[in-house]
């Protein structure tokens, strides 16, 4: 039976020296009353200290909610996670080298909760081989505090492959909406299902203890045990959030019954977008959506596409997906990611990425804030550490691969007339560079595997051949030498069948998109 405890309490609970894993997405299913209460104990008293702290997804707003909360010098010594640029106080630890900073891709560090959980030694997968994760390169070690390795490389029947090295959990701490009286937790009021049961069964498995945060207890028998993410055998204590400490995602926009999947939304109802970079980018890009596909849409540039399918009425012709479970529907922006409206299913985080990993996608959009010539793609390392996020199990993962971004960026502005593009101020920084800073992707890798790789800008449209990165597409009105080439700090080959973008794309209201055939 489980105790019903404050949240100074749960953070007494925590001991030095402990490993905390912790549910979340963004700002979904996080349990920010509990997270906060460690914190406070921290600066009130200096324990608990030395923590090792774990999350699978990005957790945070970009300022001090999330993993901001464990961003204290002597807090933390390890942080093992698979995002850090949501939460700066955290990440300014990693890259000051102030605890031993590591990332995994997303899907495999909530795999590894599973592995964890089972007795299993860990993740034996492809996913991260010629990336940052693979030994050969970083390993996943974000600074020189990360000395122990924790992603080894092996090879079973001549392949090569990651073993992704399980590790003891002493705490788990997660989050629903109602758990009755025996402990039984269900998450109706939240916007994703995540890895709660993952999470309860590591911390389980290795002699930790289970803290839920949740908004109510109800009566036995009130619960639908088809309901029940994580049976009460598995949690060891409750906290009953304030409700500012359990908001359903960080957008300030209050409980969205939408969001819980309380009713379905009419989707015309989304608001399109403004004529943009953005805009052109996400049209072009959802001209290779197929007819029927599953599809992935990553965060940032990729989200407009949504939006797109809305604008021209076909997004009941393709099956949208997000990462942290929910199938079909139209997924949600900004500080909702994570979240969809309309799903048709939500499975638990974990098996989504299983789906993934195994191929499940027929296309994925993702982001691109770096390409070489190779056709390495970089969204984790900059000035600062990032993370892959779900980015390279799902770019690995999927036949069908577009990556979405300006040429440039910093300062760039266009304008649109009589259907052409014009670039009214060019950005400072190149995006195409001679050698991304951290390779998130690999081109080689992928060109071994059989991928079609698009990279799309609002620009020109290049593709990933034999030669490197092609231009096969330049937009109407641009000149190819000194708006496309000279953008470029490698050489580009030029395909001889080189068209002009749809002049639709650069037009104003909807485009009469028509999806491709599924093969």
């Amino acid at each position: 039976m489980y105790q019903v405890i404050t949240g100074q309490q749960a953070a007494n609970l925590v001991k030095d020296g402990s490993t905390v894993v912790s549910t979340g997405f963004i700002g979904s299913s996080f349990p920010e009353y509990v997270i906060s209460s460690i914190e406070k104990s921290f600066l009130e008293t200096g324990h608990p200290a030395g923590l090792t702290v774990s999350c699978s997804a990005g957790i945070g707003d970009h300022g001090s909610r999330g993993f901001s909360h464990f961003g204290h010098e002597g807090l933390v010594s390890r942080a093992i996670c698979g995002h850090y640029d949501l939460c700066p106080e955290l990440q300014k630890l990693v890259d000051g080298n102030k605890l031993a900073g590591y990332l995994m891709p997303q899907g495999t560090l909530t795999e590894l909760y599973r592995e964890i959980g089972s007795g299993r030694p860990g993740v034996i997968t492809k996913i991260g081989l010629r990336t940052f994760a693979d030994p050969r390169l970083e390993g996943g070690r974000c600074n020189e505090k990360a000395t122990e390795s924790l992603i080894e490389l092996i090879t079973l029947d001549g392949e090569e492959y990651l073993w992704y090295k399980s590790f003891p959990v002493d705490v788990g701490i997660i989050r629903g909406t109602s758990v009755d009286e025996n402990g039984n937790l269900t998450i109706e009021k939240e916007s994703t299902r995540m890895d709660q049961l993952a999470v309860a069964q590591a911390a389980k498995h290795c002699g930790g203890i289970v803290i839920a945060q949740v908004e109510r207890i109800v009566s036995n028998g009130s619960l639908n045990p088809r309901d029940v993410l994580v049976p009460g055998i598995l949690i060891d204590y409750v906290v009953i959030s304030p409700p500012e400490m359990h908001c359903q995602d960080y957008s300030g926009q209050g409980y969205n019954a939408a969001l819980a999947h309380e009713f379905r939304i009419p989707v015309k109802s989304l608001p399109p977008l403004e004529m943009s970079e953005r805009k052109i980018i996400a049209r072009r890009s959802a001209m290779e959506l197929i007819s029927g596909g599953v599809t992935n849409l990553g965060i940032g540039m990729p989200e407009g596409i949504s939006s797109v399918t809305v604008e021209e009425g076909v997004s009941n012709e393709i099956i949208m997906s997000v990462e942290s479970g929910h199938i079909g529907g139209v997924p949600a922006a900004g500080l909702s990611f994570g979240g969809c409206y309309n799903s048709e299913y939500v499975s638990d985080m974990t098996r989504q990425f299983d789906f993934y990993d195994g191929g499940g996608l027929d296309i994925g959009f993702l982001g691109a804030a770096e390409v070489d010539g190779s056709g390495n793609v970089n969204v984790s390392k900059f000035k600062k550490t990032v993370g892959p996020g779900g980015f390279i199990n799902i770019a690995q993962s999927t036949k069908n691969m577009v990556f979405c971004g300006t040429l440039t960026a910093g300062g760039l502005k266009v304008a649109v007339q009589d259907n052409k593009l014009i670039i009214v101020q060019e950005g400072r920084n190149k995006k195409f560079v001679k050698k991304v800073q951290q390779v998130t992707f690999s081109g080689d890798y992928a060109k071994e595997s059989g991928q079609k790789v698009l990279y799309v800008t609002e620009r020109a449209v290049f593709e990933l051949t034999e030669k490197g990165v092609t231009l096969v597409e330049i937009a109407p009105g641009i000149d190819l030498q000194t708006q496309i080439l000279d953008q470029v700090e490698f050489p580009v080959a030029v395909s001889p069948d080189l068209r002009e973008m749809d002049a639709r794309i650069f037009g104003q209201g909807p485009m009469g998109l028509k999806l491709k055939e599924r093969l």
